[in-house]
């Protein structure tokens, strides 16, 4: 759908996965920044890895200048499931919470690069395919919904780590296209 339409997509990938077989290799030949997370609990006894993702992201940003990307970013941040969805008392119906840092992190990062979004939405009508169902080519009707959207200078080359505002903004923007992508769920849903 998407092939040859935009440059090379690009994501950001949990450290741990560069063990990955095969797939692990691959990501790292074709120069995927990998990023070590750290909890919460870490962070406290060591405050010195505090930012290090930040620096990460900024040094595979600066790799991305050089050459057309598209940054792909999964604002989840994880699977949705059911378990996941009713731990997390998430106010969508749909979707789980988004999480704004990843995208407050490249937005301010890559600066005036970046102009547009591709919003990608997907639809599972029925039951969601394993990977062993969509490696066999097996599952349900899918819809897929493209939007390409213009980003504003307002969100272009800011400090999502140390300015409260933009950080309240980039919530407060990610937030909203949530609430539009649970509608048009909704919506294609109840066209069955």
């Amino acid at each position: 759908m998407l092939n040859r339409r935009i440059p090379m997509l690009k994501f950001f990938l949990k450290q741990q996965l560069i063990w990955v077989p095969v797939i692990g290799l691959c990501w790292w030949a074709l120069d995927f920044p990998f990023m070590k997370r750290y909890s919460r609990a870490y962070l406290e006894k060591h405050p010195e890895k505090r930012g290090e993702d930040l620096k990460a992201t900024q040094k595979a940003c600066e790799k991305f200048r050089d050459v057309p990307v598209s940054v792909f970013n999964f604002m989840e941040g994880t699977r949705f499931t059911d378990a996941k969805h009713k731990q997390q008392k998430s106010s969508f119906q749909h979707l789980l919470k988004p999480r704004a840092g990843g995208v407050g992190f490249v937005l301010g990062a890559m600066g005036q690069q970046l102009r547009t979004m591709l919003n990608i939405t997907i639809v599972y009508h029925e039951k969601v395919p394993s990977f062993w169902d969509f490696l066999c080519g097996r599952g349900d009707k899918i819809s897929v919904n493209i939007e390409k959207q213009s980003i504003a200078d307002t969100y272009l080359g800011r400090d999502y780590s140390n300015d409260e505002v933009f950080r309240e903004q980039c919530q407060n923007w990610v937030n909203d296209l949530w609430t539009r992508k649970d509608h048009l769920i909704v919506s294609i849903k109840n066209e069955q």
